[in-house]
């Protein structure tokens, strides 16, 4: 019986080596399929992006996964949850003593940058002002007045005909003018 915990925390889980984006994809649609992204919201292989110039001078992108055979999971643990997670094909288990599993500290995440990968990736912030690249509203100019708590929607006070409007965009529909 493993204790249940209200709090969302961050978890390894081993694989075996190759499966990561396999039990990720797995996991993802089980998530989706049983409607539980409240007990288990996010599921990630750590990758680092490298760019390699090649001998003809062409730029070459690749990915490397961190941790081979490893995912993180955030998640309220509970029995069920911990049983969707450890029945995925190509779990060995989590990480921690014996069938224990143990949550990564604060420290640990932290080091490890799982929390701000998103936000790293956005090239503005709450005040800066942005012009809109996507969607229906392409081409018009605002201000950044909220990003959400998972850096993919930003709220922008945008100027429409002279009027100023608060639109709720996608992320990657924004650069900073």
């Amino acid at each position: 019986m493993i204790h249940e915990n209200t709090e969302t925390r961050w978890y390894v889980v081993h694989t075996y080596s190759g499966y990561e984006n396999k039990v990720k994809t797995n996991l993802e649609k089980i998530i989706e399929n049983r409607g539980i992204s409240d007990l288990i919201s996010d599921v990630r292989v750590p990758i680092e992006v490298s760019e390699e110039t090649t001998a003809s001078g062409d730029t070459k992108t690749s990915e490397h996964k961190l941790f081979p055979s490893y995912v993180l999971v955030k998640m309220i643990m509970t029995d069920a949850t911990w049983h969707v997670v450890r029945n995925i094909t190509g779990v060995t288990g989590f990480v921690g003593p014996g069938s224990r599993p143990v949550p990564l500290t604060d420290s640990e995440v932290e080091a490890l940058g799982v929390e701000k990968e998103r936000h790293a990736e956005l090239s503005f912030s709450v005040g800066d002002s942005v012009k809109i690249i996507g969607g229906p509203m392409s081409g018009f100019s605002g201000t950044v007045q909220e990003i959400s708590a998972d850096f993919k929607k930003v709220t922008v006070n945008a100027s429409v005909f002279g009027r100023i409007t608060p639109v709720e965009l996608d992320a990657s529909n924004i650069e900073r003018e």
